[in-house]
């Protein structure tokens, strides 16, 4: 048995540029067979807010995913709430179609969401090349542990291999939970740590030395850090003279650059090789810090030497790429105090738009 409710109801559709279309429904009231109750009639081109349809909330987020919620709120002349509660249905509405995941090839990373060493983790499928975990309290084993219960023990067995950075924590956590992946070391992070090596150096030359021959040094470290390809002409003639001035400087500067040779070697025992060869040239440099990467790098040399398997060729850059991506949503709002918003923020920022 049905009838009409007598209440009007108006819904508005603002996605038709600056033309407002309001609907008028009768809306049926239906006496429920099961519980004995009166319930009214779902129309599934309504939006969770039932003054507004299901295509202007998703006009809203396609918005949001290029501007703020205040910037959006202005020009569609809507409440600031009212947008966000939108933008959340729309980008709910992303992950439904994209469905649970079931990763081969994973890249773990932490971010920091506020001030005062404040991380959650980040996992993200490497082969479809889209997060699709964010969580954890912190950047702990016990936190890195929450993703795989998430994702079950099933789809953890899936899991061939872990690209991650040396944090142990995020390492003994997929050797307990995973214990078939092979974990690779993402060869941006060690790089990192020889750019720092690098860095030290200069800080020890700049203290050691007095004068003019300081002028070289002073101002140069972004240029020292920076590729050679991607310095200005300017840029490049500041790098030559500084390595011709300072013979301290210059060997480090090549010992880091020759470095990037081991990620195209295609076997271990040839890679292994040239680790080694690298090592025994830090002999009688003087160089501290370049000795303590070469230790660290011999006590994981485990997942680096994953590099030189063809069935771990995947792309590296994409946790990299990913965490810029992040830093811009969060940049651009100022911040999000709202975790669960920005969970779904990083979950959707690589999935098509609806």
């Amino acid at each position: 048995m049905g009838w009409y409710d007598r209440k009007v109801r108006w819904v508005r559709d603002l996605s038709c540029g600056d033309t407002r279309i309001f609907l008028e429904l009768e809306v049926r009231r239906v006496d429920c067979r099961r519980c004995s109750k009166v319930k009214r009639e779902r129309l599934d081109f309504l939006a969770d807010n039932p003054l507004y349809t299901k295509r202007f909330a998703y006009f809203v987020g396609r918005r949001c995913r290029g501007a703020t919620i205040k910037e959006v709120a202005e020009e569609l002349a809507l409440d600031w709430h009212t947008v966000k509660a939108l933008d959340q249905q729309y980008m709910e509405a992303q992950l439904k179609r994209a469905g649970t995941p079931g990763p081969q090839v994973i890249g773990v990373d932490e971010i920091a969401i506020r001030k005062g060493h404040t991380y959650r983790i980040v996992v993200s499928d490497l082969v479809r090349g889209r997060p699709i975990w964010f969580g954890g309290q912190d950047r702990s084993e016990a936190s890195m542990s929450q993703f795989y219960g998430w994702l079950g023990k099933r789809k953890s067995s899936r899991i061939r291999l872990a690209v991650m950075d040396m944090w142990k924590p995020f390492r003994l956590a997929t050797k307990a939970q995973a214990p078939q992946a092979a974990i690779l070391f993402d060869k941006f992070h060690v790089m990192r740590h020889l750019g720092e090596a690098l860095d030290a150096v200069r800080k020890s030359e700049y203290a050691r030395l007095a004068g003019r021959q300081r002028r070289y040094i002073k101002g140069q470290k972004y240029t020292l850090l920076s590729r050679k390809e991607n310095l200005t002409l300017d840029g490049k003639k500041a790098l030559k003279t500084l390595l011709a001035a300072n013979k301290r400087l210059n060997t480090a500067y090549v010992l880091k650059e020759s470095f990037g040779q081991l990620w195209s070697y295609q076997r271990e025992g040839w890679a292994r090789r040239f680790f080694e060869n690298w090592r025994a040239s830090l002999k009688w440099q003087r160089l501290k810090p370049y000795e303590k990467v070469a230790e660290m790098i011999d006590r994981h040399w485990d997942g680096i030497a994953a590099h030189c398997r063809p069935e771990n060729k995947v792309s590296l850059g994409f946790v990299e790429g990913l965490n810029n991506k992040i830093r811009v949503i969060q940049r651009r709002a100022y911040g999000l105090r709202n975790e669960n918003y920005l969970r779904l923020k990083i979950l959707t920022c690589m999935l098509p738009a609806l």
